[in-house]
């Protein structure tokens, strides 16, 4: 009986080692949102973004240099292909958010949960199941009632931005689980790598662009502000894009993007806890229904 019970016990504990990092930068993202807010306008998103990248770039360079030297050629293509995507996202992202509702927002990067598995059953011929198709469903809908309080908006530009941005994610996901020319190598020498092909998308365009510069913009920040940015770039970048590329390689992008999407559940808690926000009973109900649904579906996806 002990031989047949064993393996059940040890499969949940060895899903939770991995879920555990994921629901974590899932909860860091959440909490990005109120820091992003007090540091960035609409002139600085771009010298933020530059700053907010550029903060880790030379640490990791320097203790992962061994890591980067041991790369291939093709590895670096393939880290340097990621960056790219990585940097389309947060350019999406942020303009997306700046030009659209917060509820509109929530709710179209959350789709990210049901294009995923979809994707990933085309790539791979395999069909998802109908349980996780049902929780990824029950959880959109969850963040649509937890995003609510500010009521949908008709449909702009910025949630076309975000439309693709939830594309972008799903992109990224699959790129990191099955692209061939990154296999074989640690996480963080392919973080360094797309973190450093980020920044020098963000430094380009903050060049040409007519907003505020890097410098001029750093120059102006306080204790309050850097304390933020030193938050954004070690636990919402670092952390994160650590994370996510270790914990691809050890379950499915399907089940990655399931735990991610429970972003907007943490950003209302954070909005809550620390910005003053209050949750009506729809906002409450969906809250619970992001969590029932993820649960079910990471049931349905081991």
């Amino acid at each position: 009986m002990s031989s047949i019970a064993l393996p059940r016990a040890v499969a949940p504990r060895r899903a939770w080692l991995t879920d555990l990092p994921l629901l974590l930068v899932a909860v860091v993202w959440g909490a990005s949102y109120l820091a992003a807010k007090d540091i960035t306008t609409a002139r600085t998103v771009l010298a933020v973004l530059v700053l907010r990248f550029a903060v880790v770039v030379p640490v990791l360079v320097v203790v992962g240099r061994r890591a980067l030297l041991a790369l291939t050629a093709a590895q670096w293509r393939g880290a340097g292909l990621l960056g790219l995507i990585l940097g389309g996202i947060f350019l999406l992202e942020t303009y997306g958010f700046v030009h659209t509702s917060a509820t509109n927002a929530g709710l179209i990067i959350s789709l990210t949960m049901i294009f995923t598995p979809l994707a990933e059953a085309a790539v791979t011929r395999t069909r998802p199941s109908r349980a996780f198709l049902a929780a990824a469903g029950l959880s959109v809908l969850g963040v649509l009632l937890l995003t609510q309080n500010g009521g949908l908006s008709r449909p702009g530009a910025g949630d076309l931005l975000m439309l693709l941005a939830a594309l972008a994610r799903t992109l990224h996901v699959l790129a990191m689980a099955r692209l061939k020319g990154i296999r074989g190598a640690a996480a963080l020498p392919l973080t360094t790598v797309q973190l450093t092909t980020a920044v020098v998308v963000f430094a380009i365009l903050s060049a040409g662009g007519g907003g505020a510069t890097p410098w001029a913009t750093a120059a102006g920040f306080g204790a309050r502000e850097w304390a933020g940015l030193l938050f954004l770039a070690v636990c919402c970048t670092l952390f994160a894009f650590f994370v996510q590329m270790w914990a691809v390689r050890r379950t499915s992008p399907s089940r990655v993007s399931l735990l991610l999407g429970t972003e907007p559940l943490w950003a209302a808690t954070a909005g809550i806890a620390l910005g003053g926000e209050r949750l009506g009973v729809w906002g409450l109900a969906g809250g619970a229904l992001v969590l029932v649904g993820t649960a079910w579906g990471r049931g349905a996806a081991r």
